[in-house]
């Protein structure tokens, strides 16, 4: 019981040093000609981290260290304050809008992200590079016969059917603020039939098996394309936008002027659906993220 209790103190520790501005052990920032970049652990945020990577090294002399599995967005942005790391891989307007910024929702995708690229200029000295070009929220999604059966194309095309349908959502969506269930029925006016809570990686699979009828997903999840499921235009702009880009500290840019050309060349080349593909190459079919990265690159020759 004594070990446990250690091994948890050292743990607790460990999360405080970091978010007090104290680095962790054997992570206390690159050396001067090593960039360091962040990923989250999804296999989204490390497939752009690896794409970052070989750009920065295919177009520049800088090496490249790559810090995974960094625990939420949260972590991320206090290790770039800490100068852990140099590069955020990926950061989502409406998560750093509410998390670092602390600010209200913005609906609309063009000014939640000049809202980010202003403040995080003026509060932490960072730049915030345009958006990939894709965009990860949350979606309402059913399968392309209901679709096509009922016509379906945004969300409130569900409501006259509404009280039939079984919707499967993920376990905190029903509870969330703002965002959530309760807002969800305020904003568009109707409720359905039946609710499921369910881990976010059993909705896909629910929805093709017939099991559900609708299901929440995220827009960028390659089970949408390998389940065959039609997202819905969220008509109403109840989600706020979750539109992805790269985050880099100001310090580095100076330190290595060429990367802001090199990392720009990235604006607006992946698209939300070709991001899906890409998450199924690791999700469905098990590549490794650096691999994807790598055939994703070579194939657009590194957006010469």
């Amino acid at each position: 019981m004594k070990k446990k209790n250690s091994f948890v103190l050292i743990l607790t520790v460990a999360f405080t040093m970091l978010l007090s501005g104290c680095s962790l052990p054997g992570l206390s920032g690159p050396a001067k000609n090593t960039v360091a970049v962040g990923t989250l652990g999804t296999s989204e945020s490390q497939i752009m981290g690896n794409i970052v990577r070989l750009m920065i090294e295919h177009y520049s002399d800088a090496q490249v260290e790559m810090v995974n599995n960094l625990g939420s967005s949260i972590v991320q942005h206090q290790a770039m304050l800490n100068g852990d790391i140099d590069i955020s891989a990926t950061r989502y307007t409406g998560t750093d809008l509410a998390g670092a910024l602390a600010m209200e929702p913005e609906k609309d995708p063009e000014k939640a992200l000049e809202i980010v690229q202003r403040e995080f200029q003026e509060q932490f000295d960072q730049t915030w590079f345009d958006s990939y070009g894709f965009a990860n929220s949350y979606a309402f999604t059913v399968t392309s016969e209901l679709a096509e059966k009922h016509n379906l194309e945004t969300v409130s095309d569900l409501e006259p059917l509404v009280d039939d349908l079984k919707l499967g959502v993920d376990n905190s969506w029903l509870k969330r603020k703002g965002d959530g269930y309760e807002g969800f029925v305020a904003e568009y006016g109707f409720e359905f039939g039946e609710t499921f809570p369910m881990q976010v990686g059993l909705v896909y699979q629910a929805a093709a098996n017939g099991k559900m009828d609708v299901v929440l997903a995220y827009t960028t999840d390659g089970r949408i394309k390998a389940f065959d499921l039609k997202v819905l235009e969220d008509d109403k702009r109840f989600f706020p936008p979750y539109d992805t880009s790269l985050v880099a500290r100001n310090d580095v840019l100076k330190q290595h002027p060429e990367l802001e050309d090199i990392l720009q060349k990235l604006s607006g080349k992946i698209s939300t659906e070709k991001m899906q593909e890409l998450n199924y190459e690791a999700d469905g079919k098990m590549k490794e993220p650096s691999v994807i990265a790598k055939e994703f690159l070579e194939e657009h020759d590194y957006f010469e």
